[in-house]
């Protein structure tokens, strides 16, 4: 991977109800303004996927996790039109007891927890297009939703 390749870390959290935690982007960013989509951005150079993609989390949403916490959903491969690159970006999900008071809006119009129906009817971005419904329909998110918390 060359030095200035792009790569990318990002964490839904699924709450008790089964609800992803996602991002209403504003007007300012290159990548996907004015659309829904994942916490999480540009991982550092020699930073892991996990590390990076808690790390993101830990900025956007005051919300702390260890990369141990994460679990891999995915690894995408996202055009960025605003850069003219294809680029990897690692998917990971965690299931929480936090709810909307927790979450630290640190980025973007409002960070939330979407019910998942509502979820798949909003305008998502590039990587969440992709993964939300993706997310939604695996046995991963039926495991987070039949007893992690239990």
């Amino acid at each position: 991977m060359s030095e200035d390749a792009k790569r990318f870390g990002c964490v839904v959290l699924v709450d008790r109800r089964g609800w992803l935690l996602l991002q209403e982007r504003d007007e300012h960013p290159r990548i996907d303004p004015e659309k829904w989509g994942l916490c999480g951005g540009h991982l550092e150079p020699g930073e892991g996927w996990a590390e990076g993609a808690a790390r993101e989390l830990a900025e956007e949403t005051g919300i702390v996790l260890a990369p141990e916490e994460l679990r891999l959903l995915r690894e995408l491969q996202v055009h960025h039109a605003a850069y003219g690159t294809t680029d990897p970006v690692a998917v990971f999900v965690a299931a929480t007891d936090l709810t909307d008071d927790d979450v630290v809006l640190g980025e973007g119009r409002r960070i939330v927890f979407v019910e998942p129906e509502q979820a798949r009817r909003l305008d998502l971005g590039g990587s969440a297009s992709i993964a939300v419904p993706e997310l939604l329909d695996s046995a991963l998110y039926r495991e987070l939703g039949a007893g992690v918390w239990s």
